[in-house]
């Protein structure tokens, strides 16, 4: 079985039913027939929820970020991640930093992510 670790933006796209952005669906989609295993950070959904509560009330804003969890192996941001993540003058964006830790932590083959 496949490992993918999925961004923010992924996430996103599927809870926002983003229609120009069809891949976030099949992804959850293979991941719910027990095609592909699917791995996010705690950042994403804690950033998911944020956005999402400027859409939606709090109660289904909470009931999306349920479902989504039983989709998905949730990735502890553990302190060790946050300290690679400072170290490394490579990234640009802290948070591409931790996503990008946060991955290798899972073991994941690799990071779906679009810009």
């Amino acid at each position: 079985m496949t490992w993918l670790f999925i961004d923010t933006n992924i996430v996103l796209d599927l809870l926002g039913r983003r229609q120009e952005y069809p891949a976030a669906a099949e992804l959850f989609s293979r991941a719910d027939r027990a095609q592909l295993e699917l791995y996010v950070s705690s950042l994403t959904i804690a950033n998911a929820s944020f956005i999402l509560g400027r859409q939606l009330d709090r109660l289904t804003t909470m009931r999306v970020l349920r479902d989504i969890t039983l989709l998905v192996q949730l990735v502890d941001l553990s302190g060790k991640v946050v300290r690679l993540a400072l170290n490394d003058d490579t990234f640009t964006d802290f948070e591409d930093a931790l996503q990008y830790y946060s991955a290798l932590e899972s073991g994941s083959e690799a990071i779906i992510t679009r810009k």
